[in-house]
């Protein structure tokens, strides 16, 4: 009730007339039906226009500490995160990984739209960095569609670090379905879960035209901060 509350006369209307979001490709993403959205990742609004924007509800997997802020910024982006629909995973590897895999799945069990970022974290710069390979044992093991979206120029509405947001236009395209039926069954094998994933990170480089960086962009993060440091 919140979620359908806060797109249909609160959030909804109100970015519609700031933003002016623009957005090609909505008949790609089926009417019914489970699938995975995957996206880049450009700004903490990413996950704001991109669920607005599309008519179905989407659940996305929240990193754990929007769950856990403090003070009345922490308790708002709680009640935010917790109204729409959103789940908190632990990002920290080994177990927690299988976990929110598990909770992926749990959620396309369900028939629902999953939203996903492949990068894991929000780009550094702008750029385009390398997918993690859980986005495809989901898609494997789950044997459901993948939908490529591109978010065009969200960092500019929010850029890392800064708290109030920028009134600028934003866009939203969402590709062809990626069919990945040809690897039933191997979902256990690495080098065919890369494969899956550089091709999802290719489909999203095209559509949102950004430079591609072979690289996690957690390690370019964690590597600036450490210089910062220094």
């Amino acid at each position: 009730m919140a979620y359908f509350i806060l797109k249909t006369f609160v959030l909804g209307p109100l970015l519609k007339l700031l933003f002016r979001p623009w957005v090609r490709g909505l008949e790609n993403i089926p009417s019914n039906g489970a699938a995975i959205l995957a996206s880049n990742h450009l700004s903490f609004s990413d996950s704001i226009f991109l669920p607005l924007s599309v008519r179905r509800p989407v659940v996305f997997l929240a990193k754990s500490e929007y769950f856990t802020g403090k003070g009345v910024k922490g308790a708002l982006v709680r009640w935010f995160f917790k109204s729409t629909g959103q789940l908190p995973i632990d990002r920290s590897g080994g177990k927690a990984s299988e976990a929110s895999l598990n909770t992926g799945l749990g959620v396309l069990a369900q028939g629902l739209l999953l939203g996903i970022y492949p990068e894991g974290t929000r780009s550094p710069d702008g750029r385009l960095y390398r997918g993690r390979t859980g986005i495809a044992r989901m898609v494997l093991e789950a044997k459901v569609p993948v939908i490529p979206v591109a978010m065009i120029d969200t960092e500019k509405v929010q850029p890392i670090g800064k708290r109030l947001p920028r009134i600028r236009r934003v866009g939203i395209v969402v590709g062809e379905q990626l069919d990945f039926s040809r690897f039933d069954g191997m979902e256990g094998d690495r080098v065919v879960l890369r494969a899956v994933t550089d091709e999802i990170m290719y489909e999203l480089k095209r559509l949102s035209g950004q430079e591609y960086v072979d690289l996690y962009a957690s390690s370019v993060k964690e590597k600036r901060a450490k210089l910062a440091r220094q």
